[in-house]
Order: structure tokens, then sequence, then C-alpha cells
């Protein structure tokens, strides 16, 4: 690894992203910390930089403006910031029915889960084939392995992130650059309160991961080269088991839990 080198994290103010931004300073990679709340960026900076000794840098950014992506990637090229690992991690949920909620709402978790990720890649990739040896990892979330009624724009928008990433690393699979995509299920951290799943919380603490072995599973395959890692092994059953199930029995279970779990919101 070049000592100068940075990994690029966003989302990376809490959860999966920050453990993932503390497990690259572990291992000696200076790191850029993207999100939305630049004070929790500048505290997670400087627990990295007071335990870790790298360089952490900040940009705090929301990714639901399309301007966002070529922002950091300017902020990169002006303080010369060599690049050779892109972890697009940050994503969110919108929870409710379709057409009962603001439309404008869920476009701008489309622009964050997909659009910002896309813009990442094609801004970055130019940077990342100068280094030796260079990683895209994109998030996803088992969410993705079937349609999710009363999150249905928040699963197809998942899905999206695994088929994307697949076709890019065949793309890329010459060159110096792989890509990875990561599929969590159920993870501590902010998730469920953004998403205000008041309903589910009690459920899904049942089935989370602390974020950090998240991470540790995510990086551990992203530098084995691992196209696709699947934390845990309830979860990778779960995806097996779906593939051989009619979709249809998938969604008639998914529908059960999160359309009641809509009415209890209320």
């Amino acid at each position: 690894m070049n000592s100068a080198s940075y990994a690029l994290i966003t989302g990376a103010s809490s959860g999966i992203g920050k453990a993932i931004a503390f497990q690259l300073a572990e291992k000696g990679y200076n790191v850029i910390l993207v999100a939305r709340s630049e004070s929790a960026l500048k505290q997670v900076a400087k627990e990295i930089s007071d335990t870790c000794h790298v360089d952490a840098r900040i940009f705090a950014a929301d990714l639901s403006d399309a301007a966002s992506p070529i922002m950091i990637r300017d902020f990169c090229v002006e303080n010369k910031l060599s690049i050779s690992i892109l972890i697009n991690n940050a994503g969110y949920a919108v929870f409710g029915l379709f057409d009962k909620t603001e439309i404008d709402v869920q476009i701008d978790m489309m622009e964050v889960n997909n659009a910002a990720m896309v813009r990442l890649c094609h801004a970055f990739i130019p940077m990342l084939v100068e280094q030796p040896k260079a990683y895209i990892m994109n998030i996803a979330s088992t969410a993705a392995f079937q349609a999710v009624p009363a999150m249905s724009l928040y699963a197809a928008s998942k899905a999206f992130v695994i088929t994307f990433t697949r076709g890019l690393q065949m793309e890329l699979e010459d060159s110096n650059i792989h890509v990875c995509c990561v599929i969590p299920g159920p993870t501590s951290s902010n998730f469920m309160n953004r998403a205000n799943m008041n309903a589910l919380k009690e459920f899904a603490a049942k089935f989370e991961w602390p974020a950090p072995k998240v991470a540790r599973i995510a990086l551990r395959g992203m530098f084995a080269e691992a196209v696709e890692v699947i934390p845990g092994l309830m979860n990778s059953v779960s995806y097996a088991f779906i593939k051989i199930m009619p979709k249809r029995v998938a969604e008639k279970i998914a529908a059960g839990i999160y359309l009641k779990a809509v009415k209890e919101n209320k």
C-alpha cells in the first residue's frame, strides 16, 4: 500500500461507513470521510487521527444533490489526494406506502442510493486506474433479494446496486480496479431511526450485527477480490433459499411483516 494513498468513504459518520473508515485507517490508509453532518465528521476524523495516526480529511456533502460527487472529486484533485479505495456506503430507506409518501422524498433517496454511487464511480475511476491496485466497494442490502412492500423503492434501489456492481466489475476485470458489492442484513446503525421504522425496531434487533463485524467481513472480502460479500451465515442461507423459492412466496412473507408495520407505525 502507498503510504500517501487515501480511501474515500461515504456515509462515514456512523454505522458501517464509520467502522470501515476506522478499519482502513488501522491498516495504514489515510481517509476522506463524507457525510451530511460536518460536526459528526469532525468528531470521527479526530478519533481516527488520534488513534490510528493517519491523515483524516472530511467533506460535508448532501449526496441527494447531483453536484456533490463532482465537488468531492474536485476537492481531492485540488488537494492532490491520491485515491486508491472508493467506498460507496451512503444510503438510507424511506418507509411507507409508495403512493402515500411524498415523491420528492423518495427521489432524494434514489439520488443517494443510486445516482450518487454511479456519479462517484464515474468521477473516480480515472483516478483509481492510476494506482498500482485500487478497489471500489458498493454497499447493497439483503432487501435487494426480493420486492419489499412499504419499502418498494428502497429494495429496488439496492437491487440496482448489485446489478450495477457486477456489470462494472466485468467491465474492469482486466484493469487494476476490483469492484465488490457488500450485501449486509440488519446492522447496528441509525438506519431504523432515519427511516422512522419504529414498529420494526424490536424485530430487527433480533437479527442485527455490530457494524464493526460487518465492516471487517466486507473489507476481507474486498481485498480477497470477491465480487459479492454477504456477511452472516443466516443472510447467505436466506439468499440461497430465496433463489430457489418462488418470488411470490418470499414477497408474501415480506408483505406480512412490512405492511403490518406500516399500520402500526401510524
